[in-house]
């Protein structure tokens, strides 16, 4: 789970990469644009922020990733067990704990991070980046989906350990343990819901 916050403090720092195809371009200048964004509202380092503009981080840094499409792969056979009302629970919870854990060190926002290949296949990409945070190289990936016109991300990794799949195993120990309302608790405990 640790890997989550590595993956979510690189997501959005960009730097140029050589012409791609359209799609390659539009998700290019879509994380160039969420970049720019998060600069400008961390400021110099060392910087102090304001619960709004936290709160702004967090959208920023958080808005583009569906939730939805993450918790499936995490929950697997138990997200088409789950009744209606318990999938959307557990998506605004595992939602809301990602997002709590992005804002956890503000500073490595600030990493430089390497477009080394977008590769997009009608509507699905995988945009495979490196980041440099204090001279150190971390691979760190991210698998897209086309939703009508946007771009959003449906899985990353750090190191090739996928964000979707750490959070698959660490839940189905919960699941077999105590059953999918265990997890349900465990979840809103950690979301303060």
């Amino acid at each position: 789970m640790k890997s989550i916050l590595f993956l979510l403090l690189f997501a959005f720092i960009v730097t140029p990469v050589s012409a791609q195809s359209p799609e390659a371009t539009a998700i290019r200048q879509l994380l160039e644009r969420r970049d720019r964004q998060i600069k400008t509202l961390l400021g110099p380092s060392g910087s102090t922020y304001t619960e709004s503009q936290r709160e702004e981080l967090k959208e920023i840094i958080n808005g583009i990733i569906d939730y939805d499409a993450m918790a499936k792969i995490a929950l697997q056979e138990t997200y088409n067990q789950a009744t209606l009302p318990q999938r959307t629970e557990f998506v605004k919870l595992f939602s809301q704990v990602i997002r709590d854990q992005s804002l956890a060190k503000l500073d490595v926002y600030r990493a430089q991070v390497i477009y080394d290949k977008i590769t997009t296949d009608g509507k699905t990409a995988k945009v495979e980046t490196t980041a440099i945070l204090n001279n150190v190289r971390t691979p760190v990936w991210y698998t897209m989906e086309k939703r009508g016109t946007q771009w959003v991300i449906t899985d990353m990794a750090v190191d090739n350990v996928s964000t979707a799949e750490s959070y698959r195993r660490s839940f189905q120990n919960v699941i077999r343990r105590r059953g999918f309302d265990g997890l349900l608790e465990n979840l809103r405990r950690r979301a303060g819901a």
